[in-house]
């Protein structure tokens, strides 16, 4: 059976500014990675070679973004497509919008991931659960926050009997520590479910459709998670990913200038540096002598000048690192913001 994967990378990214004044969610990196690459590879890796992506906050920055091909598979096919009007579509309008304006549409079964979500999850097995008209959620166990994200319950056999404020009467005994992850895949069918113009939400105005038909399943995983949705978030998937406590399906050291973590090290560390904890710098990262880092991601080309202390800091490509000392800090395209990293990734 055909299939397409889908990154939703059409959103403003209200909650992680002002980070995306300047840069679309998607291609804000993480450990010196776009979030768009870590979701290609997630969806390469479960057997897709076709992956649309719909796009509208600075989508032309996506569009022109030329990441996929040398980085996360070479026979990707890749294809942005960017929302028209004055507002995005929502989850819904958006694949809806896809299905008729992507070159070649979308197949008779598409795998969904949203942008700002990173998962080591098998895509794979949940586009297998997904029932013919159907569709199929991921969904996070024992999650002492699965309120926040809105509960969906499911019964021993994986049918979904709640879906946030609906229930399907008679579903008997189902979980109820599990919330949506982001992570979906459905028929194509679905699709002809939504709103035929307008914004639209895949899980309320299909999704709850679905329920009472008995066509929605869940798939449970316990896998860490990580909802990179607002600059707390961000900071700490960063310092995550560099300790390696969340793995991601892409490789971030293999993208390193130098590196120094859990994984040992990797290329030379500059003259003069000292470190206190796992650090990462891309290519053409500049230090100076007698600077210490400790948990911090160094962009490519950015640019740190002597005698300077960071700690639990991330610098994007390009930017340049005010002398001092710096805790607790993202420096961006826009300036510096400093973070208080909440205290581990959201996951089991």
């Amino acid at each position: 059976m055909s299939a397409t994967g889908v990154v939703l990378a059409a959103g403003l990214g209200t909650r992680l500014r002002p980070l995306t004044d300047h840069l679309p969610k998607p291609l804000v990196p993480v450990c010196g990675v776009p979030m768009l690459a870590y979701a290609l590879a997630a969806l390469a890796r479960a057997g897709h070679r076709r992956v649309a992506v719909n796009a509208w906050h600075l989508g032309d920055a996506l569009r022109a973004w030329d990441g996929p091909q040398p980085t996360v598979h070479p026979g990707l096919d890749v294809v942005v497509v960017v929302e028209p009007g004055d507002a995005p579509l929502g989850t819904g309008g958006g694949l809806r919008h896809l299905a008729r304006h992507a070159p070649g549409g979308l197949a008779s079964r598409i795998t969904v991931v949203n942008a700002d979500v990173l998962c080591d999850a098998d895509l794979a097995a949940l586009g297998r659960a997904v029932p013919d008209g159907g569709a199929a959620l991921l969904l996070r166990r024992h999650a002492a926050d699965a309120g926040r994200y809105g509960l969906v319950s499911i019964t021993p056999d994986g049918q979904i009997a709640r879906l946030r404020d609906r229930v399907l009467p008679g579903a008997g005994a189902t979980s109820g520590d599990t919330h949506f992850t982001g992570l979906h895949a459905l028929d194509r069918a679905v699709i002809d479910r939504l709103p035929d113009h307008g914004p639209a939400c895949i899980v309320g105005d299909a999704y709850a459709d679905l329920l009472g038909d008995g066509l929605l399943r869940g798939v449970v995983t316990s896998r860490p998670w990580l909802d990179v949705g607002d600059p707390a978030a961000y900071l700490t998937a960063n310092l995550a990913v560099l300790s390696t406590d969340v793995p991601v399906p892409l490789d971030p050291f293999a993208r390193a200038a130098w590196a120094r973590g859990p994984r040992g090290a990797m290329g030379d560390l500059p003259p003069g540096v000292h470190l206190n904890g796992p650090a990462w710098a891309g290519h053409r990262a500049q230090v100076g002598r007698g600077t210490v880092l400790a948990h911090t991601v160094l962009g490519a080309g950015a640019r740190v000048p002597p005698d300077t202390r960071l700690s639990r800091c991330v610098v994007w490509d390009g930017v340049q690192v005010p002398p001092g000392d710096h805790r607790d800090a993202v420096f961006h395209a826009g300036g510096w913001l400093p973070v208080h990293p909440v205290s581990r990734e959201r996951a089991p």
